[in-house]
């Protein structure tokens, strides 16, 4: 990331002009070695919702309940469910790969901050025995491919993309997710935003009515789908195709390229976003930025067309002032001391320098808020 972008990306960030937390609130100053310091009584902290970064939640919980004596404890309930429990304030944080919805923030009747944790994607597989090299797909075909106009391997749109493969004239197999997941918001979002056909009709959505195809649960659902029929196609977590060695489809991005989903790419997606995105450069006196940004679909020659933030949700009134200086010294230490975990597990950081203006903000944003009373 550009020194212009250290200075204008996330000045605002969040809510709130710069202060200083609290004094009791540990922070990565608070030993020589740049850990948390241990605290003196054990803080609980709880936590719902989203399956997807639930591997690397637990790594770095676990991690900093031997640090700090903060112990957080997390279900993985789905993104939905983590939406739902903030908003009831049953839990102290959530975690969502969806967005709220403005309709959703309004509601809520409090602030609500989404603070980008690490970055995903979504992989196309498929199983095409036999091909010499990874195939090549436009967006415009893919949304074709799912929506069920494009029916046969051997059709000539796929065939021009593919010049030195050879592919079989069989039926295309779609496999799509029957549970509501952030993998099918993802995925659909890049469908809505890259072909008018499937904006029209089946849209964005973390259930999404699947003009064709079966259906699979979980990931483990669409890839052992995929698995058991040649000429299948489907789009699971891009951290379970690679630990499951799936063939992952080279995605045409913005730019014109076929992108595959690596780190670098992937990585590549949110930088471009938060360089271009006014929301999440805007001054402080324009109010917060909005960081529920989407990544599909992102400006760049690197830029893997098919990523997302995940976040975590803080509702800082509905908490108390101890716990959310907890909060946002754990996401301080996640971020700034630990991002290499997210990398040893198959995620991708966040850019240092975008992470480092993200936790500075939120200190100042917690310590602005005046909490009511658990």
């Amino acid at each position: 990331m550009n020194k212009s972008l250290a200075l204008v990306l996330l000045p605002a960030l969040l809510l709130g002009a710069c202060s200083t937390p609290a004094k009791d609130a540990p922070s990565l100053n608070d030993s020589a070695s740049g850990s948390p310091a241990p605290n003196t009584t054990r803080v609980d902290l709880t936590g719902a919702g989203a399956t997807f970064p639930y591997p690397l939640y637990s790594r770095w919980f676990n991690e900093y309940a031997i640090r700090t004596n903060v112990r957080i404890n997390y279900q993985s309930i789905g993104s939905g469910g983590g939406i739902r429990q903030v908003v009831a304030r049953t839990v102290d944080f959530g975690a969502t790969d969806v967005p709220m919805t403005d309709e959703e923030l309004a509601s809520a009747g409090m602030p609500v901050l989404h603070i980008p944790t690490v970055i995903g994607a979504v992989a196309i597989t498929y199983n095409l025995p036999g091909l010499a090299r990874p195939l090549n797909l436009g967006p415009d075909v893919i949304a074709d491919i799912f929506l069920g106009t494009i029916s046969r391997w051997s059709d000539p749109r796929i065939a021009s993309l593919n010049p030195k493969l050879t592919l079989p004239d069989t039926d295309i197999l779609v496999v799509h997710r029957t549970d509501g997941s952030g993998t099918s918001y993802i995925f659909s979002d890049f469908l809505t935003t890259v072909s008018p056909a499937w904006a029209a009709g089946p849209g964005r959505g973390k259930d999404v009515r699947w003009p064709v195809g079966i259906g699979g649960k979980g990931n483990e659902g669409v890839a052992g789908q995929v698995k058991q029929m040649p000429g299948a196609i489907g789009y699971l977590e891009v951290v379970y195709a690679r630990q499951n060695r799936l063939p992952a489809v080279h995605v045409r991005n913005a730019a014109g390229r076929f992108i595959s989903p690596m780190p670098f790419e992937i990585a590549s997606a949110a930088t471009a976003v938060l360089e271009s995105d006014r929301r999440v450069s805007a001054s402080d006196t324009d109010g917060p930025p909005d960081l529920r940004v989407s990544l599909v679909n992102a400006p760049g020659a690197q830029s893997y067309p098919i990523a997302s933030f995940t976040w975590m949700l803080i509702a800082p009134s509905a908490i108390s002032p101890e716990k959310s200086r907890q909060l946002a010294a754990f996401i301080r230490w996640a971020l700034l001391d630990n991002p290499d975990v997210a990398s040893t597990l198959g995620y991708v950081p966040l850019p240092s320098e975008a992470a480092t203006r993200i936790v500075d903000r939120l200190d100042a944003a917690l310590a602005k808020e005046t909490p009511r009373s658990p």
